[in-house]
């Protein structure tokens, strides 16, 4: 009872954030009512933040599985990078509930009592990976490992969540197959190529489309 119910919470904050979010259709897509609800969560606020800890356990636990500690670390980091914004594609509902949390200044987040816990262990796992790169002469440079990992988030999310603008202001549907793995090998080569110091271009970047004007001017 209390998986359904979490996952009905998913549902329905990621699509009506928490001002809109409703406890009555929470329960009913449950197949709970509000009193079995409270029991098994407890009141909204505490529903939303155990949803918000359930997004970011779930994309933790699958980050532990990717095994980057037995990489080469260029692989590693591509596969890291491939990973989130497949990820992203995959779970838009956990694109949806950070927009949300951020526009309460993370309110609900601070008072989570697990969240910190889940994202040590991952830092260490690419500050490993980044201490490997730079002692097999791979990498430039030890980075931060956090400002590593928000600059390959940023890249994924930022494109994702602004999609439908940035579709109309450059002529271009960026979610069209295509698109979306021109971004994806533009990500890896752009992520690698500041790591290793060598050319993007080694890297797979590939060719931007013509927008739909300029295919249109060719016709």
């Amino acid at each position: 009872m209390r998986l359904r119910i979490l996952e009905a919470a998913k549902q329905e904050f990621s699509a009506h954030g928490l001002a809109g979010a409703r406890v009555d259709r929470i329960a009913a897509k449950a197949g709970a009512n509000k009193r079995m609800l409270y029991y098994h969560v407890g009141n909204k606020d505490e529903l939303y933040l155990a949803v918000l800890e359930g997004a970011y356990d779930k994309i933790r636990s699958e980050e532990r599985g990717l095994d980057l500690e037995h990489l080469d670390p260029p692989e590693a980091i591509r596969r890291l990078i491939e990973f989130t914004w497949n990820y992203f594609l995959r779970n838009p509902e956990f694109l949806s509930l950070l927009q949300t949390e951020n526009l309460a200044r993370a309110k609900h987040l601070k008072r989570s009592t697990k969240v910190k816990s889940m994202h040590s262990p991952f830092v260490e796992m690419i500050r490993t990976v980044v201490r490997r790169g730079v002692a097999s002469r791979d990498f430039q440079v030890a980075v931060d490992p956090v400002q590593l990992y928000i600059s390959i988030a940023a890249l994924s999310f930022f494109y994702l969540s602004n999609s439908a603008t940035l579709s109309v202001i450059f002529g271009r549907d960026l979610l069209a197959k295509d698109a979306k793995d021109e971004r994806l090998a533009h990500m890896v080569g752009l992520v690698l190529a500041a790591l290793t110091g060598k050319s993007a271009a080694l890297f797979g970047i590939a060719k931007a489309p013509k927008s739909r004007t300029a295919m249109a001017q060719t016709v």
